[in-house]
């Protein structure tokens, strides 16, 4: 009976979740709205199909779990210490100033007390991070300097729900918390804790890793790094502290390792599915009878919480010298709740700080919300769009952290490569697969990163939407002309170039649309032969007409091959024998 209801609840789950995510995707509402709507809908107060929401949420938290673990591969220390002003002080002033704003005005319009005010305030502060961020992928902006600070302020935040979480349980009235340890004992066993976590990741899981990695086990990655999540939630959980901040600190003690890549790749579907059934679940949990009785409230708490974050946001943006119009941006696109709102929520009726009713209230809150952003950003379109600067003047594409080129396959074709494009100025990301090359090229000082460069996803997380050249180095025979149809379909704005392993290669790749194909041995074959001749006292006329020679009749060859699809047509300008009556070619020099 338990089987059946559990394949019969995710049927109708999955089955509700994809029609309204695409209906609210359609309408440029994002994939959130559609989970909660979906989740309302096919919940106790409306249809009533799915039940036991409570049960549910102990396995859509997982999403919230991997969300913060993927927050924390972000933290590369480079790029963090690069956006530590934005971080410290854009990301500390917006959670306070709006979570105090916001608490004040709950607490004066609503006459919710002092620590009531502050548990749903401090919260609403937070913005959607799964709404934000595809939003700013949507316009091609993720790695621009707005794309930068937007981020910075969301990283924030995603940082800021374990000292937020802390706030509450410290408020909290529930007897069972204040039989709890004491605030110095938390604290103490919090840094004893991540302490641990970060040398369990730097001598028992990067070994992990490596050890995977060198065995080529493809499936053994995905679970080591889903094992390496849940551990260090449930180390966190034993010691009754935050599973999120385990999660988080599982991904910073992986962030600067070559996995990086590899594991935001395996992680993201996991993380997106419980994501969505988290949203699924909270939206199931809504006290919609709570909400009709009192719509006007909700829709004038929607409004306000949209208008105070705002302006709050835009006028910090003016205090760190961003154009008007930047800081309405700014202000515009964080100005909604977000998930980590109904996570907060929970802790604060948990605590007895808040009632159910309030609960369901400012989720629903949050919810409209999010619904007004959409329609926000398109209806200032003209007023934030910045005047056209004169010609000269434009700025830079943002190189920092967001590489112009992906060399796939670091070996000795791929090194060179590399060289010669960080010698023109060209920023590389290095991806490759063999562990030994990895910690090769790290002792000789270059950052390469473990995963399989031919996977969409995987270079999607390496950045290639934005990457203006993709090139695959790769040993071996390993790049189809399908793989290249699909890289162009997924990065269009992206050169392609592949290292060919021979002829047939080159000749199944010259139809697909490949920028360039270069066969590896080719150039350097020709380089010993003109050695050797040199050598031999032949004269460098005499060498350039052979090479010119062969040059001619291989390119005529290869043509012929690429119309017939036949590797063995034109064989006849092979050259098998001298060729003392042929006239003489000319020589480049001479065209």
């Amino acid at each position: 009976m338990t089987h059946h209801s559990l394949l019969h609840d995710g049927f109708l789950l999955l089955g509700f979740a994809m029609v309204f995510v695409l209906l609210f995707r359609r309408l440029g509402l994002g994939a959130t709205l559609g989970y909660l709507v979906a989740g309302a809908v096919v919940g106790p107060q409306v249809l009533g199909l799915v039940g036991e929401a409570d049960q549910k949420m102990g396995i859509a938290e997982l999403g919230i779990t991997l969300l913060l673990f993927l927050v924390g591969l972000e933290l590369n220390p480079s790029r963090l210490w690069r956006m530590k002003r934005d971080i410290l002080g854009l990301g500390l002033l917006q959670v306070t100033f709006c979570g105090l704003a916001l608490a004040g005005m709950i607490a004066l319009g609503t006459g919710f007390s002092t620590t009531a005010a502050l548990a749903l305030g401090l919260p609403l502060a937070l913005s959607s991070t799964a709404q934000v961020l595809p939003m700013l992928q949507a316009s091609g902006r993720m790695r621009t300097p707005f794309g930068e600070r937007t981020f910075a302020i969301l990283l924030f935040q995603d940082l800021s729900i374990i000292p937020l979480i802390t706030i509450i349980a410290t408020m909290s009235r529930n007897p069972a918390d204040a039989n709890g340890p004491p605030g110095w004992q938390l604290a103490l066993f919090t840094l004893l804790a991540v302490a641990g976590l970060i040398l369990a990741g730097r001598y028992l899981i990067r070994p992990l890793f490596r050890l995977i990695g060198n065995l080529g086990e493809r499936e053994m990655f995905i679970v080591a790094a889903l094992f390496t999540v849940m551990a260090s939630a449930a180390v966190m959980e034993t010691l009754g502290l935050s599973t999120a901040l385990g999660a988080f600190v599982a991904g910073v003690m992986l962030a600067d390792s070559p996995y990086r890549h590899e594991l935001e790749a395996d992680v993201e579907p996991f993380r997106s599915i419980l994501l969505g059934l988290f949203f699924l679940t909270v939206g199931m949990m809504l006290n919609l009878h709570a909400i009709a009785e009192r719509p006007l409230f909700v829709i004038a708490m929607a409004l306000a919480l949209v208008l105070v974050k705002t302006l709050v946001i835009f006028l910090i943006g003016l205090a760190f010298r961003m154009t008007w119009r930047g800081a309405l941006a700014l202000g515009l696109l964080l100005s909604q709740g977000g998930e980590f709102g109904f996570v907060l929520f929970a802790q604060a009726q948990n605590a007895y700080l808040i009632a159910p009713d309030a609960a369901s209230l400012f989720g629903a809150i949050v919810t409209v919300s999010m619904a007004t952003t959409p329609f926000l950003m398109a209806l200032t379109k003209p007023l934030r769009k910045e005047p056209a600067k004169p010609q000269g003047e434009r700025e830079g594409p943002a190189q920092a952290d967001q590489a112009a080129a992906i060399i796939v396959g670091y070996g000795r074709f791929g090194q060179t490569v590399a060289q010669m494009l960080i010698a023109s100025e060209i920023t590389v990301t290095l991806v490759d697969r063999d562990i030994e090359m990895i910690d090769i090229a790290e002792s000789f000082g270059a950052k390469v990163y473990f995963g399989d460069g031919t996977r969409l996803d995987l270079l999607r997380q390496a950045g290639a939407e934005e990457a203006q050249l993709i090139l695959f180095c790769l040993d071996g025979d390993q790049i189809s002309p399908d793989l290249v149809e699909a890289v162009h379909q997924a990065f269009p704005q992206a050169g392609i170039y592949v290292r060919a392993y021979d002829r047939r290669a080159l000749i199944r790749l010259k139809k697909s649309p490949v920028s360039r194909v270069v066969r590896e041995l080719m150039e350097s074959a020709v380089k010993m032969a003109r050695l050797a001749l040199e050598d031999s006292g032949v004269s460098i006329d005499a060498i350039n007409r052979a090479e010119d020679m062969y040059r001619t009749r291989d390119r005529e060859r290869l043509k012929i091959q690429i119309e017939t699809g036949d590797i063995r047509a034109s064989r006849d300008r092979i050259i098998t024998t001298p060729i003392s009556d042929m006239p003489a070619v000319a020589t480049e020099s001479e065209r």
